[in-house]
């Protein structure tokens, strides 16, 4: 069984269809979306479009959450709430309510048994949508934060937008990146495969190229709110 995660789309349709075109030449058997589908993108309507003909499993991100209800003070520096929710009403404004209310309802993490080996996965933390766990935390805070909910084989997550595998204690814990918003400085979308086979667990984190020059020239086609801000990220592949 070949289990592909991909998380942090953030309304990159482009990015996204190109990794579900990786998957499907890498013959993967199933998909987990783990959140962040539609904000900060110029291509929210279609992003969550191509997600929900999957007819796979969803959970919600932090930003999924902001779709629904708006970013509050305290979740993002005082300087960037404004813009981020001018970001925001854009995005509700691309979508219909059902949409809206589907993105509402989205669980919050998911549990797998494949073969007897176990996988959680969530889009932070298993308590948090918002909490960063970075790839150099230590061993005590990824103990604390990403493994005391559930004795699992595997952990996956996403959020930080910067993917790793990691074992520690007998455990994997593997971070997706982003498939739309890359902040490690590869200018390429990001996704992780864990397959088990026999027994066998196998991860792999997956670099796909995209067409960025694209996706740039639509957020300026869209008239994106902040597109000035996101074609940098897009073209440098970090926050700048």
């Amino acid at each position: 069984m070949k289990i592909a995660f991909i998380s942090d789309i953030h309304g990159n349709a482009s990015a996204l269809a190109a990794v579900l075109h990786d998957t499907r030449s890498k013959s993967v058997d199933q998909i987990c979306v783990l959140g962040d589908l539609c904000y900060r993108g110029p291509a929210p309507k279609r992003s969550l479009h191509l997600i929900r003909a999957l007819q796979s499993r969803v959970i919600k991100g932090n930003a999924d959450e902001w779709v629904v209800r708006g970013v509050r003070r305290g979740e993002v520096r005082e300087d960037a709430i404004e813009m981020m929710n001018v970001e925001r009403d854009w995005t509700v404004s691309q979508l219909d309510q059902e949409e809206i209310d589907y993105l509402h309802n989205l669980p919050t993490e998911l549990h797998l048994n494949v073969e007897g080996v176990s996988i959680s996965a969530f889009h932070a933390t298993p308590g948090s949508l918002f909490e960063t766990v970075p790839p150099d935390a230590d061993d005590a805070a990824m103990r604390q934060k990403l493994m005391s909910a559930a004795d699992t084989d595997v952990y996956v997550y996403g959020h930080i937008h910067k993917p790793f595998v990691r074992y520690m204690h007998g455990k994997i814990i593997v971070n997706t990146g982003s498939v739309g918003l890359p902040f490690d400085g590869m200018t390429k979308a990001s996704y992780a495969i864990v397959q088990v086979e026999q027994g066998r667990v196998g991860t792999s984190i997956e670099r796909v190229p995209f067409a960025a020059e694209d996706v740039i020239r639509e957020y300026e086609e869209v008239r994106y709110p902040n597109a000035q801000t996101m074609a940098r990220i897009i073209r440098n592949g970090r926050v700048m």
